[in-house]
C-alpha cells in the first residue's frame, strides 16, 4: 500500500492516565517520561494482499487514526510499537476486513479530503453503528526543507515504529509488523476546527500540537502473531 499526504499530530498527556487505558500485557512507551497521543490523518492507496492487484474503489480511501506508543511488559519479548485505540476508514469492507483480519478497532466514518497547492484539507464523521463518536476537521500542510530525524530525537521516536500491536475480544494479544523505508518528514502547520477523537478516553487535545508531514511512503504489512 502507499501512504498519501499524511500529517503527525501529537500532543504530550498523562502518562498515569494514558497508561491505564491499555490492555494487560502491553505498558505504556514514554519519550523521557513524557506520554504522548497522536492523531494522524493520511490517505491510502494500492491496498491488496502481496502480490495480487488492487481494486479500484476499494484499495483507494482515506484513514484517520488516533494512537499512542507501547511495549510488551516484561513477561512479554518484543519491541516497542504503536497501540491504536481508534482508526476511521471511509471503505466499509477495508473496516470490516481489518476488524476480523488484524483485531483493531476501525470504524466506519464518512470522509471528505481534498488536496490543492500543497494544502490537504480533511474532515471525518464516525458513523460506525454503536461506536463512540469521533470527529476531526481540520487542513495542515508541510512547511520547510526535508527534516532529519536521527535516532534517540522525539521525531524518530514518534515515527520509526515497525510493529503495531492489537487485542481481540477475548484480550488476548497480538504484533505485526511493517515495512517501509525512512519517513520522508518535513515540518507541518495545522489549522485543527474540531477533535474530539480522544474524549471517549477522558482526555481533551488541546494546545499547539507537535507537527510532522510526510508525502509519500510504500508500506508492507505482515500478517500478525499471537504473543503468548
Amino acid at each position: 500500500m502507499t501512504w498519501r499526504d499524511l500529517c503527525f499530530m501529537h500532543w504530550p498527556v498523562d502518562a498515569r492516565h494514558l497508561a491505564a487505558t491499555l490492555p494487560p500485557g502491553l505498558e505504556l512507551d514514554t519519550f523521557q517520561g513524557q506520554a504522548w497521543l497522536g492523531v494522524v490523518p493520511f490517505r491510502m492507496s494500492g491496498v491488496a494482499p502481496r502480490f495480487l492487484p488492487d481494486v479500484p474503489g476499494v484499495s483507494d480511501f482515506p484513514e484517520l487514526n488516533l494512537r499512542t506508543y507501547v511495549r510488551p511488559s516484561r513477561q512479554q519479548d518484543g519491541e516497542g510499537g504503536v497501540w491504536f485505540y481508534s482508526l476511521d476508514a471511509a471503505q466499509p469492507l477495508a473496516v470490516r476486513l481489518a476488524r476480523t483480519l488484524f483485531h483493531l478497532p476501525y470504524f466506519d466514518a464518512r470522509m471528505w479530503v481534498s488536496h490543492a497547492a500543497g494544502v490537504t484539507r480533511y474532515a471525518s464523521l464516525r458513523t460506525h453503528r454503536h461506536a463512540p463518536g469521533g470527529r476531526f476537521a481540520g487542513a495542515y500542510r508541510a512547511v520547510g526543507a526535508p527534516l532529519a530525524a536521527p535516532e534517540g530525537s522525539l521525531e524518530h521516536w514518534l515515527t520509526h515504529r515497525l510493529y503495531l500491536y492489537s487485542a481481540d475480544a477475548s484480550g488476548r494479544l497480538y504484533r505485526g509488523r511493517i515495512h517501509h523505508e525512512a519517513w520522508p518528514l518535513r515540518r507541518a502547520e495545522a489549522a485543527i476546527t474540531e477533535n474530539t477523537l480522544a474524549d471517549r478516553l477522558g482526555v481533551t487535545l488541546q494546545g499547539e500540537p507537535h507537527l510532522m508531514h510526510a508525502g509519500e511512503l510504500q508500506v508492507r504489512a505482515d500478517w500478525l502473531q499471537r504473543l503468548e
